[in-house]
């Protein structure tokens, strides 16, 4: 005898799945972790730093 299995349940879990996998995809494309912002934004802030400390002033 086969196990009975709701369809409305499958399908719920069948699109709960969908999403999830679409949204690892688009984190994978456009996402970056909260250190590595952090860490570019420091760098760029360590280099506009130098560059202002490098002007001669008028």
């Amino acid at each position: 005898m086969s196990k009975i299995i709701n369809l409305r349940t499958i399908r719920k879990q069948s699109a709960r799945d969908a999403k999830r996998r679409a949204g690892d995809e688009n984190a994978a494309r456009h996402g970056r972790s909260r250190a590595l912002k952090q860490a570019e934004q420091a760098q760029s802030d360590k280099a506009r730093a130098h560059l202002d400390g490098h002007k001669r002033e008028p």
